[in-house]
């Protein structure tokens, strides 16, 4: 049913920031649905296994953001930039995965199954903005609020922006380990995993092969899981540090500030990732660690769609003159 691919879609739209992973400049990937896409600096690939097993790919050119706009090399605005051409591909990846995945015997009749129109995808996508400030911007102040009301020692302007931050970190960790018990979730979760895999394999300069790629694991530190949860404790101290009062000030400097949070957060992923085994690249292991949710270990042919999309990527970056990077 198309109202039935609609709820699952959106769904998946929720995980886009915690399943995005790379930085611009590196390769990187996304798990999507039955299937990854991989990207390089200036091309990317979506493969996709289909219930009968057979695999579709779509390549396409890819424009960085700093050649594009100049802004976006500087430091916190990189993050900015980084993160709203991820979402842009993620979205148009998960579309792909959807209208190619997800037929489940919707063909009748010989008639070919609707499809994820780009009118739903921007309904999709507006929704799930207004729910992402729902649940972490006004739900997790209004109850901080509340429970300064009744708990005296609460109500100050410090103890309510912990007492916030700390129920906005409960929610997102009590959603993630709510969808992580669906099966579809738990399969993007294992292609999940299989991106990482092969991004190692690939970084590790040892040839990409399935067996080569099995061997690495699923934890990586430049994952979108990483990143929110650092995002989400950045936002606690940004914002205990704000002298405002009053809930609606609050609710709005939590908005304004959203854009810094993103691209500090995106900072201090980028620079622990780079410094793995010392004292700062401790910053990124409470999201390794939650990346035991987030990613699950995938089977073999899994592992080959993650690679096949990885050589679609680096075929069309060669053949477009540009030059593979590795962290």
């Amino acid at each position: 049913m198309l109202l039935s691919r609609f709820l699952r879609f959106s769904a998946h739209v929720q995980m886009l920031p915690i399943l995005e992973g790379g930085e611009e400049i590196l390769v990187g990937g996304q798990a999507v649905l039955e299937g990854v896409m991989m990207r390089a600096p200036h091309s990317y690939c979506v493969a996709v296994r289909k219930a009968d097993g057979e695999l579709v790919t779509e390549e396409k050119p890819l424009y960085r953001m700093s050649e594009k706009y100049p802004i976006f090399r500087l430091p916190i605005f990189r993050g900015l930039g980084t993160l709203v051409q991820a979402m842009q591909l993620g979205v148009n990846a998960l579309q792909f995965s959807a209208n190619a995945a997800l037929d489940e015997g919707e063909q009748k009749n010989g008639e070919k199954p609707a499809e994820i129109s780009s009118t739903m995808m921007a309904v999709t996508l507006i929704g799930n903005l207004l729910f992402f400030i729902g649940m972490y911007k006004f739900v997790p102040l209004l109850l901080a609020t509340q429970l300064g009301h009744v708990v005296p020692s609460l109500s100050g302007r410090f103890a309510t922006n912990m007492t916030d931050g700390g129920i906005r970190i409960a929610i997102f960790l009590l959603f993630l380990f709510a969808l992580s018990r669906f099966k579809d979730i738990r399969r993007v979760f294992q292609y999940h995993g299989a991106e990482h895999k092969v991004v190692f394999n690939y970084e590790s300069g040892k040839p990409v092969t399935v067996e080569n790629a099995q061997s690495f694991v699923t934890f990586h530190p430049r994952c979108g899981t990483s990143f929110m949860l650092v995002m989400l404790v950045m936002a606690m101290i940004v914002y205990a540090l704000i002298p405002v009062d009053g809930f609606w000030m609050k609710f709005a400097v939590r908005l304004a500030m959203l854009p810094l949070i993103i691209g500090m957060s995106y900072e201090i992923i980028r620079f622990a990732a780079k410094r793995q085994g010392t004292l700062m690249g401790l910053l990124s292991a409470p999201g390794l660690w939650l990346q035991r949710i987030t990613t699950q270990p995938p089977d073999d042919s899994q592992a080959a769609v993650a690679i096949h999309a990885l050589q679609g990527a680096m075929e069309l970056e060669q053949k477009q003159g540009g030059e593979l990077v590795i962290a």
